[in-house]
């Protein structure tokens, strides 16, 4: 099966194109640092306001600081926060999801209509709401940006096992004597695989996007500690004369996202049951 998805990935361009795009990126987040002299938090406030040179390729900030090297932690950050947030999301959904679909009834019916009273809160008030009262760093962004962004992942697990669990192997399973552990683990879950992959690509941009938005607004990553967030808010002043301060981590942002939901277009596309086996 992942023999065919993976061909299957492999004749989508669009997808491709995203994964190279987004290795290119990861190389520069790991390696990029190591190619300049300067680190994200040194001022020079003799060379403050440069436009990208030889010296400074993406130019520097109004305390002389190297926006290349900020540029590429704050990649790290931004997507560290985006890939954690996802997997989280993933743990959370995926158990609250099994648990309600397998016991089904009255458990099932309290279990998801408390997933939908979460998933009706307006999610960004919700996440604005959340930094307010747990501060700001890391750990209170990857708290907020998972306390409601389980849900989607559950309600998707859920209908999927829901619709696996009624198939005829199933039914042979446990009429074998299967234990619903081994059910779920060695039956169910190997083919839910596909719609969990494609929903948690398709999380990690919108965390990325969000940790970005609250840094943003002051209240997630703080100077000097580098990320697009926090670099998009101290340029956007500067935008009228050193545009190059924005430009750069809104760039960045932008094919960051792109790359993350070509490839899970084409994850979408590659296990789609329809056309899986074609």
């Amino acid at each position: 099966m992942f023999e065919l998805i993976w061909r299957r990935f492999k004749r989508n361009p669009q997808a491709l194109a995203g994964c190279a795009l987004l290795s290119l990126i990861l190389l520069f987040a790991i390696f990029g640092p190591l190619l300049s002299p300067y680190t994200y938090y040194d001022t020079h406030l003799a060379q403050k306001n440069l436009p990208p040179s030889f010296q400074h390729w993406f130019g520097t900030d109004d305390l002389g600081r190297d926006l290349f090297i900020r540029v590429w932690y704050g990649a790290r950050i931004s997507i560290f926060v985006g890939i954690a947030a996802a997997l989280i999301d993933l743990v959370i959904g995926v158990l609250w999801g099994s648990a309600a679909a397998l016991s089904g009834g009255f458990i099932d019916e309290c279990m998801m209509r408390f997933a939908d009273l979460l998933y009706s809160l307006p999610t960004l008030l919700v996440v604005i709401m959340l930094m307010v009262v747990l501060g700001q760093g890391l750990i209170p962004i990857l708290i907020a940006l998972t306390v409601l962004g389980w849900i989607t992942m559950a309600r998707i697990v859920r209908a999927q096992i829901i619709q696996i669990k009624r198939m005829d192997y199933i039914q042979a399973a446990h009429a074998l004597g299967a234990s619903s552990s081994r059910i779920l683990f060695y039956h169910i879950l190997p083919n839910t695989i596909g719609p969990i992959i494609v929903t948690m690509t398709f999380t990690v941009p919108g965390a990325i996007f969000t940790e970005a938005f609250l840094s943003f607004l002051g209240l997630g990553i703080q100077a000097p500690i580098a990320s697009w967030g926090t670099m998009a808010n101290e340029g956007l002043p500067a935008l009228p004369y050193y545009p190059w301060r924005l430009l750069f981590p809104a760039v960045l942002i932008s094919l960051t996202m792109l790359a993350f939901n070509l490839i899970g277009d084409g994850l979408r596309d590659a296990t789609d049951p329809r056309e899986c086996f074609v």
